[in-house]
């Protein structure tokens, strides 16, 4: 089944049929990306030094921002429109994301040594994660092409260098409007990273 996105352009004199885009696929990315968060959780799980928290906090709030919000641009419309009831696994998914944006604000706004609030996110991370790789990532494997699920790969890559740094729980998370807002919120975002010197990446 192919995923709901646009042909890509031809290449000239090159057959297609039989050609692979360039790139890693979705799910592959996904996966490792939820390895880095997971290990990013583990060191703030495991500090103890308020500093070290605070700026661990940060970069794990943004390190899960951007990952959410490309899956919100390109796995969950993949899901619904490939999978079993997947529209309604989607709406769920996209519920728990709010949520978890949710928790991930009031983490990075609260104290650093808010245990409460590291057990929370860690909650609804261990979900997210369990969701993805136990029940919808397989689907989609046995669903879409490896052609597609490149395309779709290089897609999330690309929402994710424009996506924002800080949890927006209140913006659109379906297509078209994230595509269109989170790129413009992401750019307020970096912008206050470069003032407030505010760390974002490991």
């Amino acid at each position: 089944m192919n995923s709901p996105l646009p042909p890509l352009p031809p290449v000239p004199g090159v057959d297609e049929s039989d050609a692979l885009p360039g790139g890693r696929g979705m799910l592959e990315t996904l996966t490792d990306e939820h390895r880095a968060i997971e290990d990013l959780y583990a060191r703030l799980a495991a500090a103890v030094d308020e500093r070290d928290m605070a700026s661990l906090t940060s970069v794990l709030t943004a390190t899960l921002t951007r990952h959410l919000s490309a899956e919100e641009q390109y796995l969950f419309p993949a899901v619904a429109a490939a999978l079993t009831d997947g529209a309604h696994r989607a709406e769920a998914e996209v519920e728990a994301d709010v949520a978890l944006l949710h928790a991930l604000r009031e983490l990075e706004s609260g104290p650093a040594s808010d245990r409460g609030g590291i057990d929370q996110v860690g909650e609804s991370l261990r979900g997210h994660v369990r969701r993805c790789e136990g029940e919808l990532f397989p689907g989609l494997r046995a669903t879409l092409s490896d052609a597609d699920l490149i395309r779709l790969g290089n897609r999330v890559e690309i929402a994710e260098d424009a996506a924002p740094t800080r949890p927006h729980p209140a913006t659109p998370t379906t297509p078209p409007w994230n595509k269109v807002v989170e790129p413009a919120v992401g750019v307020v975002d970096k912008v206050r990273d470069v003032f407030t010197g505010r760390h974002t990446r490991a």
